[in-house]
């Protein structure tokens, strides 16, 4: 009986520790996506006690036809909420997933290094030069159609030069002319 009300506190008590994610999540999504995801869970949540934990993995995995998940791939899986997974820490790592841009801060240094006037903007063409030439590069075939989709978004003045600042908020924030 003792060990009995062990396991019962032992289970409240990480409900209750899944229960400090972030309520702020939900305010990331609209009411309808959050009842998509309010169905995923339920799907995962095999046992339906409100918590997705290995054997709700390993079953899920199991009625996609994937019987030999190895227990690496499950673990780094629970890991990954950093405690009991609820619907809101589901909900929270599907926000992070989703809205995985940087910081603000972070993608504004990264344009300063191309702004030593400190104007806050950058020349599209140079811009457009450094994207083909640089780091993680476009070919010259997806350049055209890519890039040229991406300034169409982008706030620029007259002289050609993009205002990273705008742009940046638009990246983290979303274009608030959209609806």
């Amino acid at each position: 009986m003792a060990s009995r009300k062990a396991g019962t506190r032992g289970k409240v008590a990480a409900t209750k520790q899944a229960q400090r994610g972030s309520s702020n999540v939900f305010s990331m999504f609209e009411q309808a996506q959050i009842q998509e995801f309010k169905e995923a869970f339920s799907c995962i949540d095999q046992n339906r006690d409100g918590i997705i934990c290995k054997a709700d993995l390993r079953e899920t995995y199991s009625q996609l036809g994937k019987v030999s998940v190895p227990e690496e791939e499950l673990d780094a899986m629970l890991q990954e909420g950093k405690g009991p997974i609820n619907f809101t820490v589901f909900l929270t790592l599907f926000g992070e997933k989703l809205n995985g841009t940087d910081p603000e801060e972070a993608i504004l240094s990264a344009f300063r290094m191309f702004d030593p006037s400190g104007k806050g903007v950058v020349n599209k063409d140079e811009f457009k030069q450094l994207l083909l030439t640089q780091a993680d590069k476009f070919s010259p075939a997806e350049c055209p159609l890519q890039v040229e989709q991406m300034f169409a978004l982008t706030p620029m003045d007259l002289a050609g030069n993009i205002d990273y600042k705008s742009l940046c908020y638009i990246i983290t924030h979303g274009d608030e002319k959209e609806e």
